[in-house]
């Protein structure tokens, strides 16, 4: 008996799914726990498995063809058994409401062409000035022009041949030569173009920040930090435990999880008809990949110690490239941290990502000028911007959490050593 097999929900976001690839063909045998596909999510692409043993008889989703969650990806069963048939009652269990046309119109949007278009070029005919001639040659005795008008023009550089005299029998006098502008000439320009589809992820992406920005009122602290305690902390231990090194971020990631602990407020949801404190810290880490931001969690982590959160980064950072995450991987996120400091970017701000309360941007190191002890000298500071979901986490909150985080990653030796790091 023919099984139909629909395109699975693999993530608690997904809605559609893009076929990557196909790795059976119609008329080929496939066994339970064969590789059939690959799927595309907002998240990752991930491998599909046969749960079925038989023959491929139908693909319902072409390669590179986006279809709806639960729609047919394919139909596995017995050698010549009729599959319009099947495909035919599939149809008819639809609601009234959607009669078969309508059916093939959401098979059809589902289904954009993905190739990316060649450039599209076209031709713009441009009139420009071009500046005066200038020549060494001297001035043709048969040019009519004035005595005055030839010794400007010889002084200015212009070519009497491309002046149209104005004095009586066309002879050029000096006017001919102050409203002298250039010949005009003729350009042909090319604009071009490329365009490509957009991602299953990036439509998630926009989508989900989208809410996040117009549904969630957002606002911002910024709180600079003294950074010079952090470098040399961060340098000894590096020293000691070499080559697992640690990063400046890793301490920011500990550094939060920390500051969570003593704020739960900060550490936490809004879910519409109740707001949720979270006791655990799960922190999500933005790591960019070519089509967007991906973020995987670190569990727990105010549980851990910075060699094992550094190790957990490295690792998830190699599978979002990849495209490798799982949905355990990015799920659960309580707090979230976007870090742009390496990419020398001084401050900037971060849209919350949900179900988050609040999201830590965290910009660059810079040296300047400091005053300590009554002295102006050269420190390093950073800047990090608290964005709060104002529904959730009042300013004194926000505010009281930044300053926690500020001592702690200040005062970094008190703190790890507090923390049995």
């Amino acid at each position: 008996m023919a099984e139909i097999v629909r395109m699975p929900k693999l993530s608690d976001t997904m809605v559609e799914g893009v076929v990557a690839e196909w790795h059976k063909s119609i008329g080929d045998a496939v066994s339970s726990g064969d590789l059939l596909a690959e799927i595309e999510t907002d998240k990752a692409t991930m491998e599909f498995e046969s749960f079925y043993d038989g023959v491929l008889l139908h693909i319902g989703v072409d390669k590179g063809a986006t279809a709806p969650v639960n729609d047919i990806l394919a139909i596995i069963g017995e050698k010549d058994e009729d599959v319009k048939k099947i495909l035919a009652e599939e149809v008819a269990n639809l609601p009234e409401e959607k009669s078969v046309s309508s059916k093939e119109e959401v098979k059809a949007e589902s289904k954009p062409d993905l190739k990316i278009s060649e450039p599209v070029s076209t031709k713009v005919e441009v009139a420009v000035n071009i500046a005066p001639t200038y020549s060494d040659s001297p001035i043709s005795e048969t040019i009519k022009a004035s005595p005055l008008a030839k010794k400007l023009a010889e002084d200015r550089g212009i070519n009497l041949n491309q002046i149209k005299g104005s004095g009586e029998g066309g002879r050029i006098i000096k006017r001919d030569i102050d409203n002298y502008q250039g010949g005009l000439t003729s350009f042909i320009g090319v604009e071009s173009y490329a365009e490509e589809p957009v991602s299953q992820m990036r439509k998630i992406i926009a989508q989900r920040l989208g809410e996040s920005k117009f549904s969630a009122p957002h606002f911002y602290l910024t709180i600079e930090v003294d950074m010079d305690n952090a470098i040399s902390a961060r340098n000894s231990i590096n020293n000691a435990i070499a080559p697992q090194k640690i990063s400046f971020n890793d301490m920011v990631i500990k550094t939060s999880a920390a500051a969570l602990k003593k704020h739960p407020k900060v550490n936490s949801s809004w879910l519409g008809d109740k707001i949720r404190y979270n006791s655990h810290v799960h922190i999500g880490v933005a790591v960019a990949v070519d089509e967007g931001l991906l973020v995987p969690v670190i569990r727990f982590a105010d549980g851990k110690s910075l060699t094992q959160i550094g190790a957990e980064v490295k690792d998830f950072a190699g599978k979002a490239r990849d495209k490798k995450l799982q949905p355990e991987d990015w799920e659960g996120n309580t707090f979230t941290i976007s870090n742009l400091g390496m990419f020398g970017i001084e401050e900037f701000t971060a849209i919350i990502n949900p179900p988050d309360a609040c999201i830590l941007a965290i910009g660059g190191i810079v040296q300047k000028p400091v005053v300590k002890n009554n002295q102006v000298v050269i420190g390093n500071t950073m800047k990090v911007t608290l964005s709060c979901d104002h529904r959730v986490v009042d300013g004194v909150v926000g505010s009281s959490f930044l300053q926690t985080f500020k001592n702690y990653l200040e005062n970094p030796v008190v703190f790890l050593a507090a923390n049995n790091i």
